[in-house]
This record gives structure tokens, sequence and C-alpha cells, in this order.
């Protein structure tokens, strides 16, 4: 399995790495931050915005493949991502956002993943059911209901508790209130901001795994492995669980590989909506502000997830699909 999963690993490198380059060698022809510069009040020269850009190595002289040769450079030999237009290190932005990004999707992450694949099971064993309508038919609608509108939606219902309760419950905005000091209090207050965001993007995402997770398991409820094993005495749920489950979940857990980046791509909306200033929303603002170097940090963390993801998708399959065997 190592061996395996180190092979993977390679070659998901690989990949990063080109989708990187393509990234930054287009980002690098096409974002222009030079010319944002030359609109501030007062105008400086395009000598001094030539001169100030050379001292953080993003050079608008050069050509774009010199600058992707003296890029790659600084990572290879010094971990070093660069500067934006600002003077800010990509480096120390880059670390704050992700740990910002990580400690609000991780959570939704692993919720999502079992609340819609335990809502799949339940419906699928009472098919046709009132509760099996109702589900279903809530995983439809939030599917067609796009992100942005079902985080306003969350959020005004968090505003509307908080005005009928008469004081603030739930913070709708914000990571953290400023001043807070004490353990428990610091903890109440994180859960108070954690609350709002992470509702939203787990009621928006498990609706794509029930509905997955209930077609699967009812084109398996019937086949000729389950009817053999409730022949030898099984009942219709111990069936399910011991035999139809196991063959139903294999697609959905291959499906891993697109959901945590889909719900990072997602969590974009979220991060703006509820002000956490994540890798989300810092990739939004880069390319608004013509951020080479930021901007292609952002993919190669957007890749790197799709990687994670696909390596986790080939694990969970080696696990439930006994006929998968790791050579």
């Amino acid at each position: 399995m190592l061996k395996y999963l180190l092979k993977r690993s390679g070659i998901y490198a690989v990949m990063i790495f080109l989708t990187t380059s393509a990234g930054y060698l287009l980002a690098v022809s096409t974002l222009q931050p030079a010319l944002l510069e030359q609109e501030r009040i007062p105008r400086p020269t395009p000598e001094q915005v030539t001169s100030s850009f050379r001292l953080l190595g993003l050079d608008p002289t050069k050509s774009p493949w010199e600058r992707y040769v003296d890029w790659l450079l600084a990572i290879v030999t010094r971990w070093d991502w660069g500067r934006s237009p600002n003077g800010a290190y990509i480096n120390s932005e880059f670390g704050d956002r992700v740990w910002i990004s990580t400690r609000l999707f991780l959570a939704s992450i692993i919720l999502t993943l079992i609340i819609g694949v335990a809502l799949g099971v339940y419906s699928a064993a009472r098919q046709y059911s009132l509760q099996d309508r109702a589900i279903t038919s809530y995983s439809y609608l939030v599917y067609i209901v796009p992100a942005p509108i079902a985080y306003f939606l969350v959020q005004l219902g968090a505003i509307n508790i908080n005005e009928t309760v008469g004081e603030r419950i739930f913070f709708v905005t914000g990571i953290s209130t400023p001043g807070i000091e004490g353990g428990w209090a610091q903890f109440v207050d994180l859960l108070a901001h954690y609350a709002v965001p992470t509702f939203a993007i787990t009621v928006v995402g498990w609706g794509t795994y029930q509905i997955a997770q209930r077609q699967y398991l009812l084109d398996n409820v019937n086949a000729d492995f389950v009817r053999t094993a409730r022949a030898k005495g099984l009942t219709r749920n111990q069936a399910i669980a011991r035999h139809a489950l196991r063959v139903s979940f294999i697609p959905v857990a291959q499906s891993i590989a697109f959901t945590i980046p889909a719900i990072f791509a997602g969590g974009f909306f979220a991060e703006k909506i509820f002000a956490w200033h994540g890798v989300g929303s810092w990739s939004i603002d880069a390319i608004a502000l013509q951020d080479v170097n930021a901007a292609t940090a952002t993919l190669a963390y957007g890749s790197m997830i799709f990687a994670l993801g696909a390596i986790l998708a080939d694990f969970a399959t080696t696990l439930v699909d006994p006929r998968v065997r790791v050579q």
C-alpha cells in the first residue's frame, strides 16, 4: 500500500508541477500589475514603477520565460514563492490564509460526507416513504440552488434568530471577536463564529452524496447476491447493511476526489459572504490586483487539494472494494 501511494503521489506531483508552471506562464503573460500602479495618485513615473517592481522580483522588463526561471529557482532553492506588488511575502500570506480555510472547511467536509451517505442509506431503505420523499426533495432543491444564494439564506436565518432572541447568539461574519480573553470565553466565541458558515457549507453540500448513495444502493438492493443473502436467512436490512451497502459505496468513495476540491471551490463564496479571509477570497483579490505570484500559489494549492482527494479516493476504493488489489 505504501509503495502504491508513493507512486501515485509522484504522478500527481508531476501533474501539479506542470499545471502550476503553465499557470504561472499564463499569469505573467496576461496580468499587468504595473498598469495598476500607474493609476495611483500622485501617479509614479514608468521608471519608478519598474524600479520598485525590480526590487520585488517582479521586473516587468524581463520576458515571461526569464521571470519563470527566476521564480522556479527561488522556489527550488529557498522555497520562496515571491512577493506581491504591495511588498507582502507570499509564503507568509499563504500560510495564514491556508490555516483559515482549513479551519473553516475541515469540519464541513467531514460532516458533508457522513451526513450525505447516512441520509442516502436511510432514504434508500425507506424508498417512497414520506421521509424518503422529504430528504430527496431537499437534496434536489439544494443541488439546483446556487451556493451563494444558499449561503445568504442561512446568513439571514441566523440574523433572524439573533433578532428574535434579542441578543447575538450566532456571528454571521468574521473569525473571532477581538479582545476576548480566557480559554473558555475564546472557545465559546470560536464556536459562535464557526456555527453559521459550517452549517451553511454542510447543508448545501450533503445533497449530492445523499442522491448518489440512495441511487447506487437502490441499484443493488435487488441484485442476485443480495437475494442470495436473504435466502440464507438474513433480513432485508441485514442483507443491505452487510452486502449491498458496501458495493454501493464504491462509486461514492471514488467521487471523493472531486468533492474535496469542489467544497473548497464553492467555499470561495462562503469566505466572501461570511468574511473569512482564507485562500478563496485571497485568490479572487489576487486576480483583481494583478498579483501573479499569489494567483499562481492559489493554483498550486488547488491542484494539490485535487491530488490529495484523488489519493484518498484510491485508498478508500481499495478498502471497500474487494475486487481491487493494489499492485
